[in-house]
């Protein structure tokens, strides 16, 4: 009896896909997208056309920091290198010597603290359409940092506790103390949009 040749069988491949597409959306929906850089930033509500124009801004109230297409810093008109700016920062919103160069301070009734001066600072940042983004989120970080580090110590003086703390806890109580920390040192960066500020 002769021998007949055995066919091979192929294999399916159809639930080969299946399993694919099962699996691509499985790692879609599991894994976070979440990113180390960005800004949390609320941004201020359109100007009303019925109201009358804000007041200007005293030119010893602003804290002018530039950013040039070299990724180089001028801070209030010298030359600085980035490790400084949080201090110089730190230093420029909460004037602790009241010098008549540095911000002016107003009466605020704050929760908790009672009547309290308020520095009426403002942080004018401006980069150049060259400046590299890791400079720019440094800068950000920096300035950041110094709003964060003097809600600190006024939180720690009064409440024992550190405004990063306060804010992390879901407690009530914890919040509305981070926020009365917050209306003394205000976050008041103004970004003007870029442009070529030079080299």
């Amino acid at each position: 009896m002769a021998r007949g040749k055995r066919e091979t069988q192929e294999i399916n491949a159809g639930s080969m896909a299946d399993i694919a597409f099962l699996l691509l959306v499985f790692f879609l929906v599991t894994t976070t997208m979440d990113s180390p850089l960005g800004l949390a930033r609320r941004l201020p509500p359109p100007l009303d056309p019925n109201q009358p124009p804000p007041p200007p801004i005293r030119d010893r109230n602003v804290f002018v920091v530039l950013v040039n297409r070299n990724n180089q810093l001028l801070v209030e008109g010298e030359p600085t290198d980035i490790s400084q700016l949080r201090e110089k920062a730190k230093e420029f919103i909460s004037n602790p010597d009241k010098k008549e160069d540095l911000p002016e301070f107003k009466m605020v009734d704050v929760p908790f603290f009672g009547e309290t001066p308020v520095s009426k600072q403002v942080i004018s940042l401006q980069n150049d359409n060259g400046t590299n983004y890791e400079t720019y989120i440094s800068v950000q970080n920096e300035l950041a940092a110094a709003y964060r580090e003097l809600r600190d110590e006024v939180s720690m003086r009064k409440f024992g506790i550190s405004y990063t703390d306060l804010v992390e806890r879901k407690d009530k109580t914890m919040i509305e103390r981070a926020k009365a920390v917050k209306k003394i040192y205000p976050n008041r960066v103004s970004e003007a949009e870029p442009k070529n500020v030079g080299g």
